[in-house]
Order: C-alpha cells, then sequence, then structure tokens
C-alpha cells in the first residue's frame, strides 16, 4: 500500500520540525496511540489500538528516524505486532517546504505492507482505512501547532 501526500500547516517550517520530534504532540496526534517514548533521539517505541474493519488490534511497535535533515525532513520506518491480529511495517519519507513565514507544506511519501488477519481484510479496506488514519493525523497535527 502506498500513500502519498501534501499538507499545509500553518505554522512556520521550525515550529512544524520541533512538533514532528516532539513525542507528547505525536501521541496526541496518532490516532488510538495510548504510549509513546524516545528510547534515543532516533528510535521510540508506541503502542496503539486500531480498528479495521471488523478487527480491533492493539500494536506495538518501534520507529526508527534516519536521513535527519532539520528542519527539512526525515525518513521514519517502523514495524509493530499484533499476536493474531498481524503486523504492519513501512516507512516515510517525510519533506517540510516553506509556503510563508507562517505556512509550511508537509510533503509525505509512504509505503507500507500488513500481514495477518489484517491482511485478509482486502486493499480496498486497508487502503481506505490508511487514508482515514492518515487525514486524522495530519488534521489534528495542524491543530496541535496551529498558534
Amino acid at each position: 500500500m502506498e500513500l502519498r501526500d501534501a499538507v499545509t500547516i500553518p505554522a512556520a517550517r521550525e515550529t512544524v520540525w520541533r512538533a514532528l520530534n516532539d513525542p507528547d504532540v505525536l501521541r496526541h496526534c496518532i490516532p488510538g496511540c495510548e504510549e509513546l517514548e524516545r528510547n534515543s533521539p532516533t528510535e521510540l517505541a508506541a503502542k496503539v489500538t486500531l480498528k479495521v474493519g471488523p478487527i480491533k488490534a492493539r500494536f506495538a511497535g518501534e520507529v526508527t528516524l534516519s536521513g535527519i535533515n532539520a528542519p527539512e525532513g526525515y525518513v521514519l520506518s517502523g514495524e509493530g505486532k499484533s499476536g493474531v491480529a498481524g503486523f504492519a511495517r513501512g516507512s516515510a519519507t517525510v519533506r517540510l517546504e516553506d509556503v510563508s513565514a507562517n505556512e509550511t507544506l508537509l510533503l509525505y511519501d509512504a509505503r507500507a505492507d500488513v500481514g495477518g488477519k489484517i491482511a485478509q481484510l482486502g486493499a480496498r479496506l486497508l487502503d481506505k482505512t490508511a487514508r482515514k488514519l492518515a487525514r486524522k493525523f495530519f488534521d489534528d497535527f495542524a491543530a496541535q501547532v496551529a498558534p
């Protein structure tokens, strides 16, 4: 599955960059996020509960940041497991571009693979759910970052 989009955030690029690297901000924006802790400057651990179609699952996973080029972007890579419900793993390239002094364009290009019971739900449902979760994240993120 692939997701690609661009979102305008009503804040300066440095403000958006700080928020993208703040576990407290991200915890409030990631749908279903119960825990998000920084293990090192480039590693985070998360616990997230999601409902995909008829399956509700709690995922525990790790996220690694690489290719860090502050305040322009980075690459996130991670994997989450949820017992019999399955697993999800993927990566996303995130770039920030100035639109104006108080607006930043956040561009992302993500790829994900799922397995287990969740994969049996079908590509259409998974794609629809992924897009809905991404939209919720960015709506919440913009609200958290906006002055």
